[in-house]
């Protein structure tokens, strides 16, 4: 649909005297959205590999930008799923050192093969202090094991929309002026940067298909932690 399309159609909907309702919304094989929040994806990106590249991508890209680590800089992830699978090659790009720490061996695996220069599980001190570092598992505990391993002045950037809890923890994890900062959301500006970036690195993505009837298997998969990169939904044909 033209970007005029989507215009006439929202302006249409935003008239329309029947309410949205409450079910409407979710997994759904069409939407209408104002034209100027549309994003032009990269043309070298078919329409699978590029999703993982909205929301999980671009997130990430604000993550990178929120925790203030500088190329040279060593950068710790405290999980790897789609949206630190991204961050990590965003960061070599800049020429960031970077420490993968997740519970789970494949993606350990799967770290070291991006170009982490360690991986090990959320219990593990990395070999070297970090400048920076960014949670992405809605875990309390995790954000408290990376402020643990941070430098002097360094930040945890909270890549979690959910945080569980974050528990008593030693005063001296945060003195020398370390910090902790949520990530709650992005601008259009984001995203569009992100968008034009992702080709030149060019970030890889790596995604597992289900059919749109299949999304609660995907939900189920994801809330066990047994899906390996993102997982897409297949609109029907």
């Amino acid at each position: 649909m033209a970007r005029d399309d989507v215009r006439h159609v929202s302006a249409l909907h935003r008239g329309a005297r029947e309410p949205l309702r409450e079910g409407d919304g979710g997994f759904a094989t069409h939407v209408v959205v104002d034209g100027g929040s549309l994003l032009r994806l990269p043309e070298s990106y078919d329409d699978v590999s590029a999703a993982p590249l909205l929301c999980g991508g671009v997130i990430g890209h604000r993550s990178l930008d929120v925790c203030g680590v500088l190329p040279g800089q060593r950068l710790g992830l405290y999980g790897f799923g789609a949206s630190a699978r991204v961050v990590l090659q965003l960061a070599r790009h800049r020429g960031c050192h970077v420490y993968v720490a997740t519970r789970s061996e494949t993606e350990r695996a799967s770290a070291l093969a991006l170009g982490a220069e360690w991986a090990g599980g959320y219990d593990d001190a990395p070999p070297e202090r970090l400048d920076a570092a960014i949670t992405f598992a809605p875990v309390g505990r995790v954000v408290i094991a990376a402020l643990s391993a941070l430098e002097r002045g360094g930040t945890v950037a909270i890549n979690a929309i959910h945080l569980d809890e974050i528990p008593a923890f030693d005063y001296g994890a945060l003195f020398w002026e370390r910090g902790i900062r949520s990530v709650s959301n992005f601008t259009r500006d984001d995203a569009r940067a992100f968008l034009e970036l992702a080709p030149s690195v060019p970030i890889q993505t790596k995604v597992e298909v289900y059919n749109l009837a299949d999304a609660n298997v995907a939900l189920e998969r994801l809330k066990h932690g047994r899906v390996s990169g993102a997982a897409v939904l297949a609109m029907p044909d």
